[in-house]
Parts: structure tokens; C-alpha cells; sequence
């Protein structure tokens, strides 16, 4: 289960999701973009549930993130780039990013968000050195 809910969506849509068929949507798609999240921190050997309890991210942006995705996908459900219709010349253009509708997603910098910082990698100690007197206060 999400952790975001159908009330979270609808506060920051500005209107009340009422109807059956959008309730049943939007439960579905918040359901999809949380598995897509614990899926990403699986891959990066971390457990979404634990991340959250050690309130990184804290349960207040993974709510955030969660419904922003699902408001996107609201707004464009097709996954529709752009569509270009002329009278004259009979000129029809649609482009999509994909063949099918993508599901909900998350942008770059809600992942930054989401995902904790790497303590480990080829560049994380800083050159340096202690003193006999610092190193002795240790």
C-alpha cells in the first residue's frame, strides 16, 4: 500500500477525486509508483520500510513525491508529448516518449529526493591530515 493516499492527491489537485472510476485510477497508480520506488531502493540494497523509519526520506516527502507523480500522470495519461493537427494539408502529428502509456514515474530530482546519500564511492574522504595534537584529542 502507497503511502501517499487518495486525499493527498486530491488536496494538492485542488479538487475532490469523486468519481469510481478515477477513486479505482488513482488508487491503482499511487499502488504502481510505490512499487516502482521500493523496486529503485531494492536496486540501490536498501529497504524502502527501513529508509522511511530512519526518516530518510521522511514519510512527508515520499507523500509528496507520490502524488506529484500521480497528479503528471492525471494530467497527461497517454504519455502524449505533443500532437499537431492542420486543416489545410491534412498535417496530423502525435509523438509520444513511448509506444504504450507509461505509468506514473518520477522526475531526477525527486529521486535526489527519495534515495539517501552515498556515504561510500571513489571520492568520499577528503584529503587531509591531523596534527599530533588533534589526533591525540581524539
Amino acid at each position: 500500500m502507497a503511502h501517499a493516499g487518495l486525499n493527498d492527491v486530491a488536496v494538492r489537485l485542488g479538487r475532490p477525486i469523486i468519481k469510481a472510476e478515477e477513486i479505482a485510477q488513482v488508487t491503482a497508480w499511487l499502488t504502481d509508483i510505490e512499487a516502482v520506488i521500493a523496486a529503485r531502493f531494492i536496486r540501490a540494497g536498501l529497504i524502502l520500510a527501513d529508509q522511511v523509519a530512519l526518516d530518510n526520506p521522511s514519510v512527508a516527502t515520499l507523500i509528496r513525491v507520490e502524488a506529484a507523480s500521480v497528479i503528471r500522470k492525471m494530467s497527461n495519461p497517454t504519455g502524449l508529448t505533443s500532437v499537431t493537427r492542420s486543416v489545410d494539408d491534412a498535417s496530423v502529428t502525435e509523438r509520444r516518449d513511448d509506444a504504450t502509456a507509461p505509468g506514473p514515474g518520477l522526475l531526477d530530482e525527486e529521486w535526489e529526493q527519495l534515495l539517501p546519500d552515498s556515504t561510500s564511492g571513489a571520492f568520499s574522504t577528503r584529503p587531509g591530515f591531523l596534527t599530533d595534537a588533534e589526533a591525540a584529542a581524539l
